[in-house]
């Protein structure tokens, strides 16, 4: 009668010991150029105050856990752009473009993002250089 008691304190204590330390924020990445809206180098327009070249297409499909989940925002399609674009060693994403959710066979709700992953080949221009507008 004695072990039922400890038995639920003793498995506690157990589980309790077996559970990882609770991850720390990541330290905060220096990138070469920001969007400081999101955070990451992700932008939905062309860079042009330096040149580049092009490593390739990156897409990426965010999808909702359950249908009361939210719609993915901005931040986090961004974001998983970005995740694409890195193991590309890309240095920014560029003409970043993302549709509507939608329904699929395997999610309540996916929103399908496409960007181009670049590497900057050389310095940006001084603001002297750049033209009048």
């Amino acid at each position: 009668m004695k072990l039922l008691k400890v038995l639920p304190l003793a498995l506690l204590v157990a589980t309790a010991a077996s559970q990882p330390a609770i991850a720390k924020d990541k330290p905060k990445k220096a990138f070469v150029v920001v969007n400081e809206a999101v955070g990451v180098p992700v932008f939905p327009h062309d860079i042009t105050d330096r040149p580049y070249e092009v490593i390739g297409e990156v897409k990426a499909g965010v999808r909702k856990a359950t249908i009361f989940s939210k719609e993915a925002n901005q931040t986090k399609i961004y974001e998983e752009l970005w995740e694409r674009a890195e193991k590309l060693k890309a240095d920014a994403v560029i003409k970043a473009n993302y549709g509507e959710s939608h329904v699929s066979a395997f999610s309540w709700g996916k929103t399908n993002a496409t960007g181009t992953a670049i590497r900057f080949t050389g310095p940006a221009k001084a603001a002297a250089d750049k033209p009048a507008n």
